[in-house]
C-alpha cells in the first residue's frame, strides 16, 4: 500500500530499529545489528515481492537512493525484471571469466611448484627435498619458467640441458628427469597433450650426447695414491680437530662424506664393533652396515659425547647439528694443495684392495655400498660378506695407521 509522505533525510537518519522501513516509493532502508544501513528496492512481480541493494547508505545519499529507485519503476513499468536481470548478467560474467581462466594455461614454473607440494612428503632425504627446488630455480626458470606447460617442445629442453649437458652431466641428467616428472604430471592434469619431450627415449636422446658416455669422459674424484695414505692419517691425528677426526673416520669406514656427518650414537653398535647406516642416508637406499676395525672403534671411544643428548651426531657442528658438508675437504687441503677429494680416498680403498689383497672384486664393492649392476647377479646375491669384510677393513685400518 502506498504511503502519503516519503520520509525526508533528518527522518531517514533518526531511525534506528533493526529492520527494513519503508523511506519513499519502492525504496526502503534496511539497517541491521552491527548498525550498518543499506538501501533496497522492492517490487512485486506476478503477485511475488522482489528486493535488490542499491548499496550502502554511507556511501549514497537519500536523494542519489530515490533516482536509482525512479529508474528502475521505469524499467518495471517498461516490462524489464531488475531481479531477473541482475541473475542473469551475473551468470554471464560468471562465465566469462570462467572462459578466461580456462583459455589461460599454467606455466612450467606453476606446474613445478605444485609438483613439489603434491611429492614432496614422499621424499625421505633432505638433500633431494632440497635440491628439487634449488636446480629448477637454477637451471629450468631463466629459460622456460614462464612459459605455458603446453607449449613446451623438445627446442626447449634442448636449451635448457645443452648448456649443462657435458660440463655437469650428473647434474643434467637430474634436470632432465625432473623436467620429464612435470611435463607427465601437467600431462595427467589435462594441461598438456601429445608426447613428453623431456623423456629419455624420445628425441632428445638423438638431439645430445649420450649422458652415460660423457660421464665416462669425466675425471674421476682426484685420490690421494693408496700408499700414501697413511701418511695423511698420520697428519690427520696430528691435528686432532673434529673435522680430523671425521676424515679420519670417513677413511677408515670408505664411507660417502654425507654418511659420515649424518652418523649417530644410535647406529653404532660397540659390542658388535658395527655401525648400521639406515636405507634412508645411503644413496642406493639400502642399509649398509660397516664392520669397525679395532682402530676405528678407539677413535669413536676418543670422540666427546654430549651428556645431555641433545646433539646425537658423531660429529656435530659448532652452531648446527652436523658439520658442514666443506669441513672435511677444507681440512684436506690443508695437508695437501694437490686437489685430491674425500671421496677420492674410496678409490685409494679400492686400488690398495685390488693391489695388495686377496679379496674377491664382490667383497671389496660390497665394502664400498656399491650395487650390483647385473640385475641377475643381484637376484641371487644372498650374502653381504659381512665377515669377510670385517677382515677387510681390518687390515685396511692397519694399513692407514701404520701398525
Amino acid at each position: 500500500m502506498a504511503r502519503s509522505r516519503a520520509l525526508s533525510a533528518r527522518e531517514v537518519d533518526a531511525l534506528r530499529d533493526v529492520g527494513m522501513h519503508w523511506v519513499s516509493d519502492n525504496l526502503y532502508i534496511q539497517i541491521r545489528e552491527q548498525g550498518t544501513r543499506s538501501w533496497l528496492f522492492r517490487y512485486w512481480v506476478d503477485g511475488k515481492p522482489k528486493v535488490i541493494g542499491l548499496g550502502a547508505a554511507k556511501d549514497i545519499p537519500l536523494a542519489k537512493a530515490r533516482d536509482k529507485a525512479e529508474r528502475l519503476r521505469i524499467q518495471i513499468r517498461d516490462g524489464a525484471d531488475p531481479a531477473a536481470d541482475r541473475k542473469v548478467a551475473k551468470a554471464q560474467k560468471k562465465v566469462e571469466r570462467s572462459s578466461v581462466e580456462a583459455a589461460r594455461v599454467a606455466t612450467v614454473e606453476e606446474c613445478a611448484r605444485e609438483y613439489i607440494n603434491s611429492h614432496e612428503a614422499s621424499w625421505s632425504n633432505d638433500k633431494h627435498r632440497a635440491q628439487w627446488p634449488s636446480t629448477l630455480k637454477m637451471y629450468v626458470y631463466p629459460h622456460i619458467g614462464k612459459k605455458p606447460v603446453n607449449e613446451i617442445g623438445i627446442d626447449d629442453i634442448v636449451k635448457v640441458l645443452k648448456p649443462i649437458w657435458t660440463t655437469k652431466p650428473p647434474t643434467a641428467g637430474n634436470v632432465r628427469g625432473r623436467i620429464d616428472k612435470i611435463l607427465g604430471w601437467a600431462t595427467a592434469m589435462g594441461y598438456r597433450t601429445g608426447d613428453n619431450p623431456a623423456s629419455r627415449d624420445g628425441p632428445l636422446m638423438h638431439l645430445l650426447p649420450s649422458l652415460s658416455k660423457v660421464q665416462r669422459q669425466q675425471k674421476h674424484h682426484k685420490a690421494v695414491p693408496y700408499k700414501e695414505v697413511p701418511q695423511v692419517v698420520a697428519d690427520l691425528k696430528k691435528l686432532g680437530s673434529t673435522s680430523a677426526r671425521a676424515l679420519l673416520f670417513t677413511i677408515l669406514t670408505v664411507v660417502r662424506t654425507g654418511e659420515t656427518l649424518g652418523a649417530t650414537w644410535d647406529e653404532i653398535d660397540f659390542e658388535a664393533k658395527l655401525w648400521t647406516i639406515p636405507a634412508e642416508r645411503m644413496k642406493a637406499r639400502a642399509e649398509h652396515q660397516v664392520p669397525l676395525a679395532t682402530e676405528t672403534v678407539a677413535l669413536l671411544n676418543s670422540l666427546p659425547r654430549d651428556a645431555t643428548a641433545k646433539n646425537p651426531h658423531l660429529f656435530p657442528g659448532q652452531r648446527v647439528k652436523t658439520l658442514s658438508n666443506m669441513a672435511m675437504i677444507q681440512c684436506l687441503r690443508g695437508i695437501r694443495d694437490d686437489g685430491v677429494t674425500v671421496h677420492g680416498f674410496r678409490a685409494a680403498f679400492a686400488t690398495w684392495a685390488r693391489e695388495q689383497t686377496d679379496y674377491s672384486p664382490e667383497i671389496v664393492e660390497a665394502s664400498l655400498a656399491h650395487t650390483q649392476s647385473d640385475k641377475v647377479v643381484a637376484a641371487y646375491a644372498r650374502t653381504t660378506f659381512l665377515d669377510r669384510r670385517r677382515d677387510l677393513m681390518q687390515e685396511w685400518a692397519t694399513f692407514c695407521i701404520g701398525g
